[in-house]
Order: C-alpha cells, then sequence, then structure tokens
C-alpha cells in the first residue's frame, strides 16, 4: 500500500531525504473544519483499514523499480535504496508521530482510507436518526456505487453507521454483514402462466402428501378477489405464477413484488392467496415489497388489506405482515413518510446512501503540528484554514445530563483536567475571547493502536464498532443531533495552548 500516494508526497520525501531531515521527529494530525451534511456530529471510520495498512507499509522491489522510472533521473540511487528499507515503525494513528519523512508519506493513503469511510458512516447514521430505532434499514447501493471498492466500503460504513443489512453478497462474505434479498421485477416478467411453474408441489411443513401450490393459489385467489371487490380476470397470471413458483423454493422466505403491474389489482391479491396457501401448509409469508408509486399512502392501503385478509381468513398473524418500501429513497423521503403516517417497517436505501449526494466529500486534511519538537503550523488569510500547532490530547467534556457539550485540544504536557474543575478555555471562531466550563465527566480521545510497527492493542470487531457509534450517537444532546439547523458543536483550546498559537503568529507576521 506503500505506493497509494500522492506523486508530490514522493517528491517531498526525497527533498526531506536530500537535507538529511528525513529521520527528524515529526507529528501530524488528520481532521476536517467543517461537519459533514450541515450537521453537528460526524462518526470516524476507516480507522481498522488504516491501522492494516501501517502495518503493511512498505516500498517492494517492483515498487522502487516504478519510483526509479517515474522519479527525476537526477534523483539519487540511495535514496531508493532507503525507500526499500522503509517502514512504519514509530506512527500512531490519527494523531501521527514518527520521523518526518514517514509522516510525509503517509497523507495521502491515510486521508484516502478515512475521507469516504467516515462520510458514508455519518450518512448511514443520519438516515438511521431519520428512520427511528426500530425501523429495518437495508443497504441496496451496490449498483450505484463508485465501483467495486466504493460499494464494499460503502456496505461495511454503512453497517456502522446504522444500517441493519445489505445485498452485497461480497460485503456479507468478507465483514459479515447480514445479507438480505428476495426478487425483482424481472423474475415475475419472465412468467406468463401457471402453467410455467416447475415443481409443482410443495411439501405441508408438518409432513404429509404434497400440494399442488399453482392450484391451492388459484383457488383461494377467487376468495381473495371478491373480498377485495376486485375481478379475478385483472390479475396477471404471470405474476401469480412468479409468486407461486419463488413460495415453492422458498417458502420460509416468501416476500412478495407488488407493484410489477397494479398493486391494488393484481400485486396485493396474487400476493394474499400465495400467502395464504402457504399458510394452509404451515409457513409464513415474510413480507411485501413496493418500489414506485406514494410510498405511505400505499403502505396504509396495504395494511387495511391485510387485516381484512387476516380477519376474513382467520390469520392473525396476516395484519403484522411487514411492508419494506425502496425506490431512490432519500432523507427527505424518510421525513415524508414520518409527516405523512405510514406503515412501513422496512426501508431500502441505494443511491443517496452511498453516493453521499448531499456532500460528496468530507474533506479530511492531514497537517503538521510538530518538527524536530518545535511547534509548527499553517498561517493564512483566511482563518478557518490555520492550524493548531504542538502535539496535543483531545478531551470530550461532558454535562450533567451526560451529553457531551465540548471537545477541548489542550498540548500533550498539560494535566489531565479534572471532573468538577472550572477550565478557562477558547472557543475555535471566538478565540478573542475566554470561556469558562465546569465539566461533569471528562474524557481523553486519544488512544494508541500502533507502535514499533504493530497494532498494539485489539481492534473491536465490526459489530463492536457499529453498537460503539449508536451509543455514542444516543448520547449527544437533542440540540447538536437534530439534522436541521443543529446547534453547532463547539471545539476549544486551553489557554496555554492558544498563547502558543498567538505566539506563533506573533512571530511569523
Amino acid at each position: 500500500m506503500a505506493p497509494l500516494t500522492d506523486f508530490y508526497q514522493l517528491t517531498m520525501a526525497y527533498g526531506h531525504w536530500r537535507a538529511g531531515r528525513h529521520r527528524l521527529p515529526a507529528a501530524a494530525e488528520l481532521f476536517f473544519r467543517r461537519g459533514p451534511f450541515r450537521g453537528a456530529f460526524a462518526l470516524g471510520a476507516g480507522l481498522a483499514e488504516g491501522l492494516r495498512c501501517l502495518r503493511a507499509f512498505r516500498f517492494s522491489a517492483a515498487d522502487v523499480a516504478y519510483l526509479r522510472s517515474v522519479l527525476p533521473s537526477t534523483t539519487e540511487d540511495a535514496f531508493f535504496d532507503y525507500l526499500a528499507t522503509l517502514d512504519a515503525s514509530e506512527v500512531p494513528f490519527l494523531q501521527v508521530k514518527g520521523p518526518l519523512l514517514v509522516v510525509q508519506l503517509l497523507e495521502t493513503m491515510l486521508l484516502c482510507l478515512v475521507n469516504y469511510a467516515s462520510l458514508v458512516a455519518t450518512n448511514a447514521a443520519r438516515f438511521r436518526l431519520l428512520a427511528g430505532p426500530d425501523m429495518k434499514l437495508m443497504e441496496i447501493g451496490l449498483r450505484r456505487a463508485q465501483g467495486p471498492d466504493g460499494a464494499l466500503s460503502a456496505s461495511k460504513y454503512s453497517y456502522i453507521g446504522g444500517f441493519d443489512c445489505t445485498s452485497n453478497v461480497l460485503a456479507g462474505k468478507l465483514y459479515g454483514i447480514p445479507v438480505r434479498g428476495t426478487i425483482a421485477h424481472s423474475f415475475i416478467m419472465s412468467f406468463t402462466s401457471l402453467e410455467e411453474v416447475q415443481p409443482r408441489e410443495l411439501l405441508p411443513l408438518a409432513g404429509g402428501e404434497p400440494v399442488d401450490l399453482p392450484a391451492l393459489a388459484k383457488s383461494l385467489l377467487q376468495w381473495v378477489c371478491e373480498l377485495l371487490q376486485t375481478p379475478p380476470e385483472k390479475t396477471n397470471r404471470g405474476e401469480l405464477a412468479a409468486f407461486v413458483s419463488y413460495a415453492i423454493s422458498f417458502p420460509h422466505d416468501f416476500q412478495g413484488l407488488l407493484d410489477t403491474y397494479c398493486v391494488r389489482r393484481s400485486g396485493l391479491p396474487n400476493f394474499c392467496a400465495v400467502a395464504l396457501a402457504l399458510h394452509q401448509l404451515g409457513y409464513r409469508a415474510i413480507g411485501v415489497r413496493l418500489d414506485s408509486g406514494d410510498l405511505a399512502q400505499q403502505s396504509k392501503e396495504i395494511r387495511k388489506v391485510l387485516r381484512a385478509c387476516g380477519a376474513h381468513f382467520q390469520v392473525p398473524w396476516f395484519e403484522t405482515i411487514p411492508i419494506a418500501v425502496s425506490n431512490d429513497i432519500s432523507e427527505q423521503s424518510l421525513e415524508e413518510f414520518s409527516r405523512e403516517g405510514s406503515e412501513i417497517d422496512m426501508i431500502g436505501v441505494g443511491t443517496n446512501l452511498v453516493t453521499c449526494p448531499l456532500q460528496p466529500s468530507l474533506g479530511c486534511v492531514y497537517k503538521l503540528v510538530e518538527v524536530n519538537g518545535s511547534p509548527c503550523m499553517k498561517l493564512t488569510e483566511d482563518e478557518e484554514k490555520m492550524t493548531i500547532p504542538g502535539t496535543k490530547t483531545i478531551y470530550r467534556l461532558y454535562d450533567v445530563a451526560g451529553h457531551p457539550f465540548m471537545d477541548l485540544m489542550a498540548l500533550e504536557e498539560e494535566p489531565l483536567p479534572s471532573a468538577g474543575q472550572e477550565l478557562a478555555i477558547r472557543v475555535l471562531g471566538r478565540l478573542g475571547e475566554t470561556s469558562k466550563v465546569v465539566p461533569t465527566t471528562v474524557e481523553p480521545l486519544h488512544r494508541t493502536y500502533f507502535r514499533d510497527g504493530q497494532v498494539c492493542e485489539p481492534l473491536p470487531s465490526l459489530p463492536e464498532v457499529r453498537s460503539h457509534a449508536q451509543v455514542s450517537l444516543s448520547l449527544l444532546s437533542p440540540a447538536h443531533r437534530r439534522l436541521h439547523e443543529p446547534q453547532p458543536y463547539p471545539v476549544a483550546v486551553t489557554e496555554r495552548l492558544h498563547n502558543l498559537l498567538t505566539e506563533l503568529r506573533q512571530a511569523t507576521q
């Protein structure tokens, strides 16, 4: 993974090496300047991938040969010999410490691994917050993602952000994410009549003689259409055949896709007939799905029909059959479902999850903060792009209700702030004024995961990361968690760090 970098990282690396500065101790920090999607929070993701890449950070003989062919011909041979021996043996993650040349070379790789991962995890968390804790959310973005790598990342990090399952089989295999999926319109459209159904028989769950399921479903369809006051001849027999064929193949996992032709006149009657036939043999259908139209309104109409069928045919579980929806679902869609009310139990989200159209990039940056023991900073006319100098420790401050209300940056050598102690701080964006805060709880955020070329602490599993993310989101105050016009989450510096920043600014000017 060492060549996963921008070309200028290598030209700078040669500059450091040529000047004899490549082994100077250095520190850099990876961060973002603005919360994504105009929100007040972000989920950090991609950290485990970064650690795996650090562990494998080497330039192979083939890598070095390629670099010889693209770097200027004046590059000394000894530099390539040095690259062949290079590793990342002194680098913790996100706050990165090590030899200057190594710290510089890691920039692009770490940004590549963290930027999209954090963005899509945060996007998924927003969908979860809008949907509520009980709604099932399924990631279905494989065919819309930016290539196979983007699709796998989207499946993995949307699961961390709060989605329950994915349609992506490879993501399920690689990461252990639950996979789901039943049928598409193409399966239904491939049938034209019940005569095409093979095999035709299904054994009752409790045992006994096999039953001709197409014949049973066809007879029950007459009763269903009479109840729904729908002419039987308006139902599509190819659709009925597709439902029956799928039910015979998966009697425990039958779900009907209702909108291939007409939901009310065909999809719903055909589904009810097949589901009732399965019921007579001891099986339960697992749900219906809609992929077009007014999803909220249709879900309410479908629920009404399912309740009527359940009561009429004395099948109590019918009224609780889950209703799933898809069709270019966005944040706005979920807000409309909530505003209008619906009977939806499961939502599939694809394009608007994996492509993050509301904000295509998180905008993480990676900046040097210290070289050879001396703090350094980027000073520009745009104050937002000014960096905070020095190697730092980050603390999260909590209020009496248990909500985090501020993140505080302190110089690494400063003492740990104490809970209940009054702290003099300067909030970024308002550095000209001192504020006083008294945290109820203080949580150090930095942990060392990589030291001496090895991961030095066990990495949590994907379900553990997902659980931690959801707990962290639940701790946010409603003012910071809301998605529209949230209260900005403040980040502050200690007085000592502010003094250092002021001194460096004045010295530069």
